[in-house]
């Protein structure tokens, strides 16, 4: 699917969070001009004197005080130490060379390192940012950052550097990582543990961050309210290299509040354990499959394959923490090799061991599409499920009292059964199937015992209740009397008034129903057959609107080579305060919406929903009327429904999340939310969608758009 302009490829969504950042930075940019020419009183020092080795010296520009921590300029006290300073505008860096330490600050980042010998991270509680055209830090940084001692005197309004004395490291931040050594090498699962020397009273999240050293983004790895519990950070092996693990604590709006940073290296050794199995083991049934893995993988395959037949089967992608049951056929006994296979992000896959078994699987048949105790008034459809080749079935009942059999129906080779008992079948039934193999022996499925009352049914089918006529429909009823004729009839549901509207001798034949513009209202459509023998048969009335008016439907928000940028602008501002995947959400709305394309309004007015995520119900700004599939005697059909409607899509984005993050059945997905493809298979078995294939639609829209560049984030 594509997007138009520039999002045809993966180009329009490499820089959509960088083009956010930029933008915040330059309203951050905007505030602090503007707050530059505040009077002393609100917090920006009249005057901050400056003595270096002694010497006074004057910096321009001046040091400044915000919001009670002092801020020096970078390059003047660098060049003041006689230090080399770089300035990288691709990358908003700042390079600061002394001696043999570099030091490496960016601006709007908390990370900040410097080299000597080896390379040391730190975060800073007060990130370099920019005033004017010149870049100020904490006067700590700058300590920390070029080991010199630096002491400030708030009698004299003084900073006072001492080029000569080393200064101590001195952390912003009285936590600490014990679960993790510096420079650890990480091979597979990890626990994750933060401790804090004093709890920061307004922390309510950790979130933990794996961070490229060089540019300093990276993505949440694992994340929850327990600021001091244990988390398991299940590693992704695209990330293998140097990293910076940074475990951080946020407030209640997403706001960094205190965290460390510890170097490590990933260098995850992929393993695939293929559980269920036991080698050289004899399967006789049904055995459930999964895998443990060290890794985050997009996908599961399962391969099994006949060494006497050289058959090969091997299933569909699969849920990574999900099972599959195999269900050996009798055509498979012998032996049999058995692996999982697992793909990683990069589509490299990584097999288990292979399983020897042998399979030796009896034949069994079962009946399904009737549950024990059952009253049959309606019909039902009898299904068998067999481990076999069928050549014959046959669905049989059988009289409890007496133990008459009567054959339902009998095929060759394997189908299903519609059953619509007869009154001649009124009573207590056991129903049964007996199969053939291609051998001929004849199998016999497990009985199950119902009730079938026995009165003339007439079933109307093509229509349903609430449904909405807009034009022509096509009727049809079944019946389990034979009939000679059939008629349809609208019925005033206020008088009782009613005209026929359809009908014939052939009670088999589809009828159609054009309704003309005097019809329009409420209305009630009922079959009524008539039999052999002159007696009328009459279906439930089914209550309908015949409505022939203009019809809205589906309108775009947005157009559609827009749609990435605007989604994803939502999205980074919501993984801010919730920690949700924001390259998740986003193909969430362009799946669920056809790219901004296809959103609920009302179709009588026309009134906009704004409902980017099909949510029903009542919304902020009320609700439209628009359609949904329900299904009657056994045929779908579309009916009236309530959908949410907000005041503007982000209302909408809102609400989503706030689904996701309150509603129970989705505490499974909340705790793996911040990972794209281990949140989209959580979805799926909290039952947000029915569509087997949604977390692989889910999972393929963010590698195709390389959306997770959105996940991508500082700290």
């Amino acid at each position: 699917m594509s997007t138009g302009r520039s999002v045809e490829g993966v180009h329009g969504v490499m820089y959509i969070r960088d083009m956010l950042f930029h933008r915040r930075v330059l309203n951050a940019l905007f505030l602090a001009l503007a707050f530059l020419v505040l009077p002393a009183s609100l917090g920006v020092a009249a005057e901050v004197n400056v003595v270096i080795d002694g010497q006074r010296v004057v910096l321009s520009p001046a040091p400044m005080i915000q919001n009670g921590r002092t801020l020096v300029p970078v390059r003047a006290l660098s060049e003041a130490l006689k230090a080399d300073v770089q300035w990288h505008p691709e990358t908003r860096t700042v390079v600061v060379t002394k001696g043999e330490r570099t030091v490496k600050l960016t601006i709007d980042d908390r990370l900040f390192s410097y080299t000597m010998g080896t390379t040391v991270f730190g975060l800073s509680d007060v990130p370099p940012q920019i005033f004017g055209d010149r870049t100020f830090v904490p006067l700590r940084l700058v300590s920390n950052a070029l080991g010199i001692t630096v002491t400030w005197s708030d009698i004299e309004r003084t900073v006072y550097v001492d080029s000569k004395t080393p200064g101590a490291y001195t952390p912003f931040y009285d936590v600490t990582l014990p679960s993790i050594r510096p420079g650890q090498l990480i091979t597979g699962i990890t626990d994750l543990r933060i401790e804090y020397g004093s709890m920061p009273p307004s922390a309510v999240e950790v979130r933990y961050l794996l961070l490229d050293p060089e540019t300093g983004r990276g993505p949440v790895i694992a994340r929850g309210s327990d600021l001091k519990g244990t988390y398991r950070w299940l590693p992704d092996i695209t990330h293998n290299g140097a990293r910076v693990l940074a475990a951080a604590t946020y407030d209640k709006d997403g706001r960094f509040v205190a965290g460390t940073v510890v170097p490590v290296e990933v260098g995850i050794l992929p393993r695939v354990e293929l559980r269920g199995l036991t080698q050289r083991q004899v399967v006789k049934d049904s055995v459930s499959l999964s895998v443990g893995l060290n890794f985050v993988a997009q996908y599961v395959k399962y391969e099994i394959i006949n060494r006497n037949t050289g058959s090969v089967m091997v299933t569909e992608e699969m849920d990574p923490q999900g099972s599959f049951i195999w269900t050996p056929q009798v055509t498979d006994n012998g032996y049999i090799t058995v692996r999982a296979i697992a793909y990683d992000r990069a589509d490299k896959p990584y097999s288990s061991d292979i399983f020897y078994v042998r399979v030796a699987a009896e034949p069994k048949v079962a009946l399904g599409g009737v549950s024990p105790g059952a009253s049959v008034a309606k019909p039902v459809t009898l299904w068998l499920s067999r481990n076999f080749p069928v050549s014959q079935v046959e669905y049989v009942i059988k009289d409890t009292r007496t133990e008459e059999e009567q054959v339902l129906a009998r095929m060759a080779g394997y189908s299903s059964y519609r059953w619509f008992p007869t009154p001649e079948q009124a009573g207590n039934w056991s129903v049964l199937a007996r199969v053939t193999d291609a051998e001929g022996n004849t199998y016999t499925s497990n009985a199950i015992t119902v009730q079938v009352p026995g009165e003339p049914r007439l079933l109307l089918e093509g229509v349903g209740p609430g449904q909405v006529l807009t034009g022509t429909v096509n009727l049809k009823a079944s019946s389990n009397v034979s009939l000679s004729a059939i008629t349809y009839h609208l019925i005033n549901p206020k008088t009782g008034e009613r005209r026929t509207i359809a009908g014939g001798t052939n009670p088999d034949t589809e009828y159609s129903f054009t309704p003309s513009q005097s019809d329009a209202g409420a209305w009630q459509v009922q079959a009524v057959g008539t039999t052999s023998s002159g007696d009328k048969i009459l279906s439930e009335a089914v209550p309908v609107t015949i409505y022939l008016g203009p019809i809205h439907g589906p309108k775009p928000i947005i157009e559609k080579n827009l749609f990435l940028e605007f989604a994803a602008g939502l999205a980074v501002e919501s993984q801010r305060v919730t920690g949700m995947s924001a390259s998740l959400q986003v193909a969430q709305a362009i799946l669920e919406t056809g790219w901004g394309q296809y959103t609920p309004v009302d179709k009588y007015t026309g009134k906009v929903s704004y409902n980017l995520f099909g949510i029903k119900g009542q919304g902020p700004a009320g609700s439209v009327t628009s359609n949904t599939w329900e299904e009657y005697n056994g045929v779908a059909y579309r009916v009236d429904a309530a959908f949410r409607a907000y005041n503007n899509t982000a209302e909408s984005w809102a609400d989503h999340k706030r689904l996701l993050l309150t509603a129970s059945r989705y505490e499974p997905f909340r705790a793996v939310m911040h990972d794209s493809t281990q949140g989209a298979w959580a979805l799926r078995r909290a039952g947000y969608a029915t569509d087997s294939k949604y977390p692989i639609k889910l999972i393929n829209l963010i590698k195709q758009y390389d959306l997770d560049r959105l996940d991508q984030v500082r700290i």
